[in-house]
């Protein structure tokens, strides 16, 4: 056993007790326990179980979010104070100066991305046992996966396409079965444009002005671009099963980062104004008041004294 199959294993055994709960509580109400809906369902109900676990982690990133579009004015102060300077010694204290910041104001930069990262063992870990259960259907999983549930797995189809076929093993198979080829399709596009919906969210509403024009602004932007086609073109290798999780998945990050936006923007955004628009509608507006300054006081006027000579101090000391 290599060092991945290692490190998969508990997760393929967590993965695979939820998805046969699921799969038992589906049948459990009526439906064929070999149908494609039903395992498809019990992926959806896998997604669920693991972004409610990553709830606490998603709201650590909004904040760490929050901190960073916060932070960044001071971090264009410093990129502007070492720009045009490609010395080392300049480097070498603007990267010194950035990290203080960062250590200063409690903000990580790779925060945003940990929910996305601790999803990809789970990606992987669909990915190894849906293919466990198409090469392996005799032996079942690691955990309660059955070799007879295995077997359904495997052989489940959702709308005439396996779910465990990929866009590319129908290409090469000559458009073969085709149902594949048009379900992986949808898919993509849907996990494309959902992706793309999600990060425009963001750029275009739940950003300040004095974000935009930071350089943190152009990265969003290119990352607005970017992972959509990683969305297209990785997915054309995924079996439909893992697509599912990543299509379901990238609609709960929609949802939710919707919720976000609108709920609890970033200040001085758009969308905080159109909080505060619908709030004042409603009549729930709250406008802190700022303390009254207390008027500058006159320095009292005291009497000048005119200094004592010696001999004068003297006389009236007698």
């Amino acid at each position: 056993m290599d060092i991945i199959s290692i490190v998969l294993w508990p997760i393929k055994w967590v993965i695979e007790l939820i998805l046969v709960a699921f799969h038992s509580l589906w049948t459990f109400i009526g439906l064929d326990p070999d149908a494609g809906l039903t395992w498809v369902l019990s992926i959806v109900g896998l997604v669920i179980v693991v972004r409610a676990a990553l709830i606490p982690i998603f709201v650590r990133q909004i904040k760490s979010q929050r901190r960073m579009l916060e932070v960044a004015p001071q971090l264009k102060k410093i990129q502007d104070k070492y720009k045009g300077k490609k010395d080392q010694f300049s480097r070498e204290a603007m990267s010194r100066e950035t990290m203080e910041l960062y250590k200063k104001t409690g903000t990580n930069p790779l925060a945003s991305c940990l929910p996305l990262l601790l999803q990809m063992p789970i990606f992987f870990g669909l990915f190894s046992v849906l293919n466990d259960a198409s090469i392996h259907s005799d032996r079942g999983g690691v955990g309660l996966l059955t070799p007879a549930l295995a077997d359904s797995f495997s052989n489940a189809v959702f709308l005439g396409a396996p779910l465990n076929e990929t866009f590319i093993n129908a290409w090469n198979n000559g458009f073969q079965p085709w149902q594949v080829m048009v379900v992986a399709s949808v898919m993509i596009v849907l996990m494309t444009a959902s992706q793309f919906i999600t990060q425009l969210q963001i750029v275009s509403k739940n950003m300040s002005p004095e974000t935009k024009a930071s350089p943190m602004f152009r990265q969003q932007r290119i990352l607005l671009y970017l992972l959509p086609l990683v969305f297209a073109f990785s997915g054309v290798a995924f079996p439909i099963g893992v697509m599912f999780y990543w299509l379901v998945s990238n609609f709960w990050t929609m949802g939710q980062q919707f919720v976000v936006i609108r709920n609890m923007p970033t200040p001085g955004s758009e969308a905080a104004k159109a909080r505060e628009e619908r709030l004042a509608r409603k009549g729930k507006l709250v406008v802190e008041e700022k303390p009254a300054e207390s008027e500058p006081q006159e320095p009292k006027k005291t009497q000048r004294q005119q200094p004592v000579g010696k001999n004068r101090a003297k006389k009236q000391g007698k």
